[in-house]
């Protein structure tokens, strides 16, 4: 019972990760207007979410570079805490 309800736990976080990652994106893709408060709290949620992997990928686009540098930790977030709940589950 506990291992579940800690399973579902890290499945929520990593998909709340995740959003707040493909929102960013779909903002800044959008061109959603940067002094606004609610697109400033997303764009620094994701900016800390995605702090580790900032300038992985160097491109002349800003759009494609903004798009790999925050789908990849959304992506590394979805694959481990599902996987990790996933584990989890099966104890």
């Amino acid at each position: 019972m506990g291992a579940n309800r800690l399973a579902l736990i890290i499945h929520s976080l990593a998909d709340v990760a995740a959003a707040f990652l493909g929102l960013w994106i779909l903002l800044y893709l959008l061109e959603a207007n940067q002094a606004n408060v609610f697109v400033g709290f997303v764009h620094g949620v994701a900016d800390w979410l995605a702090g580790w992997s900032q300038d992985i990928f160097i491109m002349k686009t800003e759009g494609l570079r903004v798009f790999f540098n925050y789908a990849l930790p959304a992506l590394v977030y979805l694959v481990v805490g599902h996987g990790a709940a996933a584990w989890l589950r099966r104890l």
